[in-house]
């Protein structure tokens, strides 16, 4: 039997629901976990339906069904193998907090993608890379080689059949174009902060002015810098008692976290693009633990 995840976007309208699952019915099919949303603000109904293919009904005869009920809602959908690992590009600079902790939750399973290629434009995790069986590659980057070394990092992801990119903490702007090509399929971590610090150590400036409350922010990313959609976010209490650098410790552990449940919300199909926010489905409780992102 195959396991399967339909993802269905359109303007909200009554018998949605039950054309789904009257086309999965009279196929064969049974579905194990539903979860939909209707957005009074825009008009427009989200809906994931993971379910099993009992007839053995294949990935493309469903979808040539599926388009059918589509086009009678004017309803934009996917259709995903729920097996299929996927195609997943790393880009990191020099802090590797973000990197370390991605690479050993892919390795134990608990982070079920296919790391196709690390990019950095520095040497530092060249070696950590390399160890875990990865191709690793690097792509400097300069004011006056910025256009080549992306239009390099574009073709690293076009080479390997990259379906994401994952920002674990590059320091570097990727460009409008590049933005606007990959929109809804690259993932940027980041600290937050009340009030907001920018520029270089925000850490200690936050502890400089006693700040409670460290939290990160894993967003989808748009040509406005670091205010892409928002994924996921967590935060964490700080005491006075705490040093500067508690501050960067605590911090660099939400920033793991909230990037790894941010992929894994991802590649599960469960964030859709709802103009400027998303929609994301959390697992039902009764999940799979790799589903539920341990």
């Amino acid at each position: 039997m195959s396991k399967y995840i339909l993802t269905v976007t359109c303007t909200s309208r009554r018998g949605i629901v039950a054309a789904l699952a009257g086309f999965l019915a009279k196929n064969g099919c049974n579905i194990n976990d539903s979860a939909q949303y209707d957005d009074p603000e825009t008009d427009r109904f989200f809906m994931r339906m993971s379910f099993i293919s009992e007839e053995g009904r294949g990935l493309q005869e469903l979808r040539e069904g599926l388009a059918e009920v589509a086009n009678d809602f004017d309803m934009s959908f996917d259709l995903h193998d729920a097996q299929a690992k996927m195609k997943v590009v790393l880009m990191v600079s020099r802090f590797g907090h973000c990197l370390y902790d991605l690479l050993y939750r892919w390795r134990i399973g608990a982070l079920p993608i296919d790391i196709v290629a690390v990019i950095s434009n520095h040497l530092d995790y060249q070696k950590v890379v390399v160890n875990h069986d990865l191709p690793f590659h690097h792509v400097p980057v300069t004011k006056a080689n910025k256009p080549q070394a992306e239009a390099r990092i574009m073709e690293i992801v076009e080479d390997t059949r990259a379906e994401l990119i994952v920002l674990a903490r590059y320091m570097q702007v990727l460009s409008d174009a590049m933005c606007q090509k990959m929109s809804g399929r690259i993932i940027n971590i980041h600290h937050s902060f009340l009030p907001s610090f920018k520029g270089a150590n925000p850490y200690k400036q936050a502890f400089e002015r006693g700040v409670k409350l460290i939290g990160a922010t894993a967003h989808y990313v748009t040509a406005d810098l670091d205010e892409g959609p928002i994924i996921e976010q967590d935060v964490a209490r700080i005491t006075h008692a705490q040093s500067s650098a508690d501050y960067v410790s605590i911090g660099r552990d939400v920033e793991a976290q909230v990037l790894a449940r941010s992929i894994h919300a991802h590649i599960q199909h469960r964030t859709f693009l709802n103009g400027d926010r998303t929609v994301v489905f959390s697992p039902s409780p009764g999940a799979h633990a790799s589903e539920r992102m341990g």
